[in-house]
């Protein structure tokens, strides 16, 4: 006679293992991911130092000492001084507070958009999608760095105008992430079962589909916010971005490029602003791939 599988409750009656809850399942998909914590980490640590920037340095950023320039890492400075005397492990700190702003700003103003419009699309179908998805069609068509080039050269480049600019040029391919999230699961049993109790379009929308779909919103927004800070980098790098005296990881990478070259060469001025960046841009990326692993219902606990 075959042997029969033991339910949950009976399990439990008997003192056996309980099933794992949803959130510790996915907590431990997320931890086996070794690079995804490590990532989280980094994210942490940066977040700490944003925060408590003026308890770790109380050194001011833009603070010029001309007979300190160029020296190079010591005790006294951790990872050297800049052209003007400044303290690269301070303005790299003050800089954290650039990026990540930058960042987690402008991708929930991409979110704000791109959830809504992708929402509408995919759950109200008909003509309602097909100008949204014709307006997605067209800012996916343009060169979107280029086209934020054009936009910040036109106006002053502050950190609220790029956070604008890069958020409202981001929201295209979220949008039709949601959409086709929402054309999935607006067929399921339980928004069927929303409608025959009377619930109206808006209240299914946000309180029965989107939450179902948070999932990949949240990995491709973690991934966003790396690109977020490669672009405000890139920006404040080709100097349409942050502008100094204000430490940007890409104006400090910009400032000490003609310094690797030099006899004898102030390598630290360009690399520690670089390297920053490849270690955020990295976190971000890991993070990103672990809790897409951890959120994928198809692999196995």
């Amino acid at each position: 006679m075959a042997a029969t599988v033991p339910s949950r409750e009976e399990m439990q009656k008997h003192g056996g293992a309980p099933e794992l809850s949803l959130g510790r399942m996915m907590w431990r998909r997320f931890a086996r991911h070794r690079m995804a914590v490590v990532g989280a980490t980094v994210i942490l640590l940066l977040i700490l130092a944003a925060i408590l920037a003026p308890v770790i340095t109380p050194t001011d950023p833009a603070k010029q000492t001309l007979l300190m320039r160029l020296k190079p890492p010591s005790g006294q400075y951790w990872f050297g001084t800049d052209l003007y005397g400044r303290d690269l492990f301070t303005r790299l700190v003050y800089g954290a507070r650039v990026s990540l702003q930058v960042g987690f700003t402008s991708v929930s103003l991409a979110l704000l958009v791109g959830v809504t419009l992708g929402a509408l699309a995919g759950y109200f179908r008909g003509w309602t999608e097909s100008i949204i998805m014709r307006i997605t069609d067209i800012f996916l068509s343009i060169p979107v760095f280029f086209l934020i080039l054009t936009v910040v050269a036109l106006f002053r480049p502050t950190a609220t105008n790029i956070m604008v600019v890069i958020g409202l040029t981001s929201w295209p391919g979220l949008a039709r992430l949601v959409r086709g999230e929402f054309l999935s699961l607006r067929e399921r049993d339980f928004v069927e079962a929303a409608r025959a109790t009377g619930a109206r379009d808006l209240r299914i929308i946000f309180r029965h589909i989107l939450p179902n779909a948070v999932g990949p919103i949240i990995v491709s927004a973690t991934l966003r916010i790396a690109n977020a800070i490669l672009v405000e980098s890139a920006l404040s790098y080709l100097g349409l971005g942050i502008q100094p005296p204000t430490p940007s990881w890409g104006n400090m990478l910009n400032e000490g490029q003609p310094y690797l070259l030099k006899v004898p060469p102030a390598w630290w001025v360009a690399v520690f602003p670089g390297v920053a960046i490849f270690l955020t841009v990295m976190a971000f990326n890991a993070v990103g791939d672990g809790l897409r692993d951890a959120l994928d219902p198809r692999l196995k606990h």
